[in-house]
């Protein structure tokens, strides 16, 4: 969790947030996760309220 804030969350509103605010917040999310051969998609909820976040976490992560 620690990594995730420090890697991902850099110059987000979770930058500095607790461990439990950013697992209430990004990690306890409703989601759909389709998995096929070459890659997994998963399908968030377009109203979500921090989904900016959750996007910007995820294109640091990714390769």
């Amino acid at each position: 969790m620690i990594n995730l804030r420090r890697l991902a969350l850099q110059g987000t509103e979770l930058a500095q947030a607790c461990t439990a605010t950013i697992r209430t917040k990004l990690l306890k999310i409703g989601a759909a996760v389709l998995r096929n051969t070459r890659r997994v998609r998963v399908l968030l909820a377009s109203a979500h309220p921090m989904k900016h976040v959750v996007l910007a976490a995820a294109q640091a992560l990714s390769p």
